[in-house]
């Protein structure tokens, strides 16, 4: 039997606290400083000019989902994501009442600045999803 191994979730992005700071919101998770510091500022006045705000992170503080790590890369994105988070927002709900909560939290989101791409209506094989873009255009889903 294997041994089962948490999971960071790494974000290669320009601003890595803006990013943080939007998926603490959607998520419910938290951005603590690193330990030692008050807070971030604090912790980035601690390093040479190039290196501050390299990195940011958002943890689950229930413990229960995966860390968010969040680091500077040079590169814009160019292409489309090889692989996206699913925010589930419409778990165990069906039809109308799952179309209604996934478009309730595509609003709550938007005024958080993202962008919604697209709604994939319930079909014979699937029900509902929403398409949307983060705060710098990673693809993810409301489903």
């Amino acid at each position: 039997m294997s041994t089962i191994r948490q999971v960071q979730i790494t974000f290669d992005c320009a601003e890595p606290e803006r990013v943080a700071r939007f998926w603490c919101e959607v998520l419910g998770y938290v951005g603590p400083p690193p330990e030692g510091f008050a807070g971030w500022d604090e912790y980035n006045a601690s390093l040479p000019p190039e290196r501050r705000g390299a990195w940011a992170a958002a943890k689950d503080p229930s413990g229960a989902g995966p860390r968010l790590y969040f680091q500077r890369v040079p590169e814009g994105k160019v292409v489309k994501n090889r692989l996206h988070l699913d925010v589930r927002a419409g778990t165990g709900l069906v039809g109308a009442e799952r179309l209604a909560a996934l478009q309730a939290e595509q609003t709550r989101l938007v005024a958080l600045g993202a962008v919604h791409v697209r709604t994939l209506f319930a079909d014979e094989e699937n029900e509902s999803c929403i398409v949307m873009q983060d705060v710098e255009g990673n693809e993810f889903c409301l489903d």
